[in-house]
């Protein structure tokens, strides 16, 4: 693909997201969503590989069912109420509609089906693209139409999403595939908050952008797509290996570690808004992503390749810029300690 196509390509991805995260009017926050899926298409079926074909059909498929059902139910709720502000009251059914379009779009269970199949149809930095930047516009819809989405429903699609992200994940090896599991586990989590703290859920948000672009990176410059790739790390790169492992685990949301931080948050709010049994399947599930996540742990860590090196390093590296990781592993690794300033 040219540089310039690349360039268009991205630039209208991230003109799309900023249309819907500014907008007011239901047209133009659908206008935006659009453009997102339209823009992210190309970059799918770039490897021209039927896996990849049939990866960018069934993203289209989804995320143009997902559109046509937020545009039916601002249709329905205009004709009900009279308004197309996206922050007015939206009546009972077109608010249901809603927040099953948005669990389509993010790919929350029960509509995940599609996430698992289009990352692992694509490439790794496109599969980072679907996991992190694509969730941004949706999810930017959730927090504007947070006073009018259905609790109960959102604490459904949580409990559901935590669960069967932990659950699917067990028996994976490809890692597109754990990495997707792991994204819909925890949206599972943000889910689980959007209707009670929006503060919250944003800095759950950027908590799991900033711990997701770290390891799909991480993958990209290890050259990882399976679990047996990564017994190799340790010879390429012990550094590597260690930031692999410190990662790995910060997704999981051990205590010493960033990933710990959303879920005390999410953990805290739900049990002083007495949603204690809400609580207790989201810890429990997180045991699930855990397991896969220390499996993978072990496998880059504490397994030595299958052959005998004489050196210690590989002779041969490609090239690679390491700019946004070293931005963002400092953030996934040690911003625990910064937990006193975002307390109110």
């Amino acid at each position: 693909m040219s540089p310039i196509t690349m360039t268009l390509l991205m630039f209208s991805l991230a003109t799309g997201t900023i249309i819907t995260a500014s907008s007011f009017h239901w047209l133009l926050a659908w206008i935006g969503l659009e453009m997102n899926t339209l823009a992210i298409i190309p970059l799918i079926s770039k490897q021209h590989h039927p896996r990849s074909t049939e990866a960018a059909t069934k993203y289209f498929l989804t995320q143009a069912a997902a559109s046509a059902l937020i545009l039916f139910s601002s249709t329905m709720n205009s004709w009900q109420t009279g308004s197309w502000d996206i922050t007015q009251h939206i009546t009972t059914l077109p608010s249901i509609l809603l927040t099953m379009a948005l669990a389509m779009k993010l790919g929350l269970a029960p509509t995940h089906f599609w996430l698992t199949e289009v990352m692992q149809g694509s490439t790794t930095v496109t599969a980072m693209i679907i996991a992190t930047w694509q969730k941004m516009a949706p999810m930017a819809l959730i927090i504007t139409t947070t006073n009018n989405l259905s609790p109960t429903t959102m604490l459904i699609l949580a409990t559901t999403s935590t669960i069967i992200g932990g659950w699917g994940g067990l028996n994976q090896t490809q890692l597109r595939k754990i990495m997707a599991y792991s994204s819909i586990a925890h949206l599972g989590w943000m889910a689980a908050i959007s209707t009670i703290m929006t503060n919250i859920l944003t800095l759950s948000l950027l908590m799991y952008l900033t711990m997701t672009i770290t390891m799909f990176l991480l993958m990209n410059l290890s050259n990882s797509k399976t679990i047996q790739d990564m017994t190799t790390t340790s010879a390429t790169s012990p550094t590597m290996t260690i930031i692999i492992s410190m990662t790995l685990l910060s997704l999981g949301g051990l205590p010493p570690l960033t990933g710990f931080l959303p879920k005390w948050f999410i953990l805290e709010e739900l049990t002083m808004q007495n949603l204690t049994p809400t609580a207790t399947i989201l810890a429990i599930s997180a045991l699930l992503s855990l397991y896969f996540y220390l499996r993978l742990t072990y496998t880059s860590t504490l397994t030595l390749p299958p052959y005998m090196m004489l050196t210690k390093h590989k002779w041969r590296f490609k090239p690679h810029s390491t700019t946004m990781l070293s931005i963002t592993t400092p953030a996934t690794l040690m911003m625990l300690p910064m937990t006193p300033l975002l307390l109110p």
